[in-house]
């Protein structure tokens, strides 16, 4: 049994926390994870500032908050395709045209929320690469004040886990139309292959699958200065009303 707590720091709507960061703080309890994907499935909106319990048994780790069970996680097999990747200049145009900037639905997200001051969000804004409203990309930069000291692995500070798992989040739902079809995250497979080092530029990337009635699928990829595939995530979206969140 491991305890897990949320700052309010990172949340995603106004009430509950980020979904991608909360899927990987329980990422993180699983066995194993390092060395293959977790797929873990939202229940509930994960709260914030709330001491929650994550215990593994029969290869399944649940999170749960009192008697409430807020996520479940597990090791799965398989492999993920990366979105096609895109040079800096492009996801740094992409950007400018981030429906976000227009109407978000969650402002404050700490991934995607433009109401966030940087060096507070990770202020990553995705925007469609071209006409392909499909295939979006941002830039970010991993700022020192999103590095954790137990990621400190070599001479470089890094991002942890959560913080990676946080920034392959809402670029797969902005592939979808978030401003007119709000959605929340319902359940997310990655796989971290490395760590974001703090002040090198990253691209991140994210590509609409299909629709299926309130459901959406995507995927994104998360690429390191030098171009190599830094982490991997499929995601399914729930429709849901905006304001039952914030």
């Amino acid at each position: 049994m491991s305890s897990v707590l949320i700052p309010a720091r990172f949340n995603g709507p106004a009430r509950s926390a980020n979904g991608g960061f909360a899927c990987g703080t329980l990422a993180e309890q699983v066995p194993g994870s390092e060395r293959s994907y977790v797929e873990v499935t939202l229940r509930q909106p994960p709260p914030m500032e709330t001491p929650m319990e994550a215990r593994t048994a029969d290869g399944v780790t649940v999170l749960t908050a009192g008697d409430r069970t807020i996520a479940e996680a597990r090791p799965v097999e398989g492999d993920l395709e990366p979105v096609d990747a895109v040079p800096s200049a492009v996801a740094v145009d992409a950007m400018l045209r981030y429906p976000g900037l227009v109407g978000h639905p969650f402002p404050t997200c700490f991934a995607c929320g433009p109401d966030r001051a940087e060096g507070d969000g990770l202020r990553i804004f995705p925007g469609p690469v071209g006409a392909d409203r499909g295939h979006v990309a941002s830039l970010w930069l991993p700022l020192p004040s999103q590095a954790e000291s137990s990621a400190l692995d070599d001479a470089q500070e890094r991002c942890g886990v959560a913080t990676t798992w946080a920034a392959l989040d809402c670029v797969g739902g902005w592939s979808e139309d978030l401003e007119g079809r709000p959605c929340v995250l319902g359940r997310m497979t990655a796989r971290v292959d490395a760590l974001p080092v703090v002040g090198e530029p990253h691209v991140v990337v994210g590509r609409h699958l299909r629709t299926d009635g309130r459901k959406t699928f995507t995927a994104s990829t998360l690429y390191d200065a030098d171009g190599r595939v830094a982490a991997t995530a499929a995601h399914v979206w729930i429709q849901v009303d905006p304001s039952a969140f914030n």
